[in-house]
Parts: structure tokens; C-alpha cells; sequence
């Protein structure tokens, strides 16, 4: 089946969607490839697009509520429109699962932007923050419109990097000027170090920095309080070494571990805090079904429980 590259761009009411949408398809650049575009509105704000100043020359636009997002009907909108690469303009207050499950064999997500109005971020992030991560957790790109030179672009950033890593961040000015993020955001731990301190406070840092960049621990050592997990198919020597991360609020406490294999003579149990120090090898373990890092510890002992029992990134 012939792939269809999706590009979503999301972001709540007057977060400055359907603005760039508007002049992406004015830019003759966007339709170097002539492809038919469908444009899926699933928002309806103050703006409305105007299609007499599109560019592309192939395109439709179709607008649904949030009710009609299903599979049937946009296998319905494929069927009549037959799309080369869809663009879509989301509603801000439904969460990306829903299009997920609603999107049609062959589609593909190509590209993620996120739009924020810089005057309301902060107050959407403290009283929504399941939806404001939502939309930051997958963006290739987030958008700050509206900025004003009196913001502070370290709490701006701060309040992204603590949900992902991932996406470049730009500062739009009233006046059009637009800013690329370039703060650095270094490590709260060493990794040079000949043993890698993890203070507890750090856990959910070292995790994502492992899991995102892998290649740089191989070989290192690390030591870390963490909780035992284990399972009657696990062999002798074998254990999870790992904390709860709250990355966004309560609701998405998740378990994060990392197998370790050990020789200590502990009778570990499930939920016995411990303290590891191990190398790090990179190499493939039934537990993750794949590559990934591996703890080969040289030493195990029992720890009290951390202060705060649940790791965050704030």
C-alpha cells in the first residue's frame, strides 16, 4: 500500500494554527511535487482559511467534528479524495490517541508542529497539563507565538524540556521576528565521571538521557537507587532496577527500569530498595524485545526509600 505522509499541526484556539497553515499553502515551495493535499480541519476558530490564495493547485479541505473522527469516515475522505499527503489542523482539546486509532492504513505521521499563544502557556500548562503534554510529547517543533521581550524564554524552556527533548523550540515575536531556542541544557550529573552518581532527584533525567542516547553509556558506570521488580520467568541473576517517573501528572506514573544482571546473594523480592552500581553494556534482552541497556552490576545493598518515592522532571 502507497504511503501517505500526514503533517499535523497542533496547538489550542488562536495558538496560530491556522495561520501557518494559511501561508504554507500560499508558499509555491509547498507544491514543488504537485501532490493532491487534503487539508482535515478539525478545529473551527476565529480564522478561516481562504483558498483562493492557495498555491497548491491540488487540494481539498474538509472539516470535521470531533464526533465524526473515525476510521470509516476518513477512510471515506481517502475513497473521494484519493490524497497524495494529508494536512491536518487539530482540535486542541482532544487528545492525539483519538487520531491515532482513527487514522487510515497507509497513512503515516511525517511531521509534528505545536503552537502555543505565548500569553496563556503558562496558565495552560498549570491547570492542563495532560493536554498541553499531549501535544509536546510527539512535536518535532513547538511554536511560542505572541512572545514579548519581557517573557522568560528560561521557564519557557525549562517547562518543555521537562516533558521531551525532542523538538526545537522558536520564539515568534509580535513583530514577525522569530528566535531559535539555543539554551543548553546541561546534565544534573556527570558523565565523565569514573562512577556515574545518580542522586535521586535525577533519576527520570538519567532514564530519558539513556534511553534517547544510548551509545554514550556504553561502557560506563553508574550508581543509582532504584526498586527491585521481578518475575518468576526471569532467570537466576536476573532482576528490573528502576523508579516511577511522572513525566505529566499522576495519571501517567509509569514504572521505569532497566534490566540488571547480578551474582549478589540478596534475597531480592519485588519493591526491595536497593542500591546498584553497575556497567552499562548495550545488547539485546527478552525483556525489551530488543537492544538496550544493560546493568552488569558489581555490587547490590539494601537502601532506605528515597524522600520522594516517585521520580519527576520538575
Amino acid at each position: 500500500m502507497r504511503e501517505t505522509p500526514v503533517y499535523l499541526f497542533l496547538g489550542f484556539l488562536d495558538s496560530g494554527k491556522t495561520k501557518f497553515i494559511q501561508e504554507t499553502f500560499e508558499d509555491p515551495r509547498f507544491d514543488e511535487g504537485r501532490e493532491r493535499t487534503l487539508l482535515l480541519v478539525l478545529e473551527e476558530g476565529e480564522e478561516s482559511y481562504d483558498p483562493t490564495r492557495f498555491a497548491v493547485r491540488y487540494f481539498a479541505v474538509e472539516t470535521l467534528p470531533q464526533e465524526a473522527l473515525t476510521l470509516d469516515n476518513l477512510n471515506a475522505l481517502v475513497k473521494k479524495h484519493r490524497p497524495q499527503r494529508v494536512v491536518v489542523e487539530y482540535n486542541g482539546m482532544l487528545t492525539l490517541d483519538k487520531f491515532f486509532e482513527a487514522m487510515p492504513e497507509g497513512w503515516l505521521i511525517a511531521q509534528v508542529m505545536t503552537f502555543f499563544d505565548s500569553s496563556t502557556f503558562l496558565a495552560y500548562n498549570k491547570n492542563m497539563r495532560q493536554l498541553v503534554y499531549d501535544k509536546v510529547q510527539y512535536a518535532d517543533m513547538v511554536v511560542f507565538n505572541r512572545f514579548k521581550s519581557d517573557y522568560s524564554k528560561e521557564e519557557f524552556h525549562k517547562t518543555v524540556r521537562a516533558m521531551t527533548r525532542r523538538p526545537g523550540i522558536v520564539y515568534e515575536y509580535p513583530d514577525g521576528k522569530a528566535e531559535y531556542d539555543e539554551i543548553v541544557d546541561p546534565l544534573p550529573f556527570d558523565i565523565t565521571a569514573p562512577v556515574i552518581e545518580i542522586e535521586d532527584r535525577d533519576y527520570a533525567f538519567f532514564y530519558r538521557d539513556l534511553t534517547e542516547e544510548m551509545e554514550k553509556y556504553a561502557g560506563k558506570v553508574v550508581r543509582f537507587k532504584g526498586l527491585v521488580a521481578v518475575d518468576r520467568k526471569m532467570r537466576e541473576g536476573t532482576i528490573v532496577v528502576g523508579r516511577h517517573i511522572m513525566t505529566c501528572c499522576e495519571a501517567d506514573i509509569a514504572y521505569s527500569g532497566l534490566v540488571c544482571l547480578h551474582a549478589s546473594v540478596l534475597p531480592l523480592k519485588m519493591r526491595d530498595w536497593v542500591v546498584v552500581t553497575a556497567r552499562i553494556d548495550l545488547e539485546e534482552h527478552p525483556i525489551y524485545g530488543q537492544r538496550g541497556p544493560v546493568l552488569k552490576a558489581t555490587s547490590i545493598a539494601y537502601a532506605d526509600p528515597p524522600e520522594q518515592e516517585v521520580a519527576t522532571f520538575f
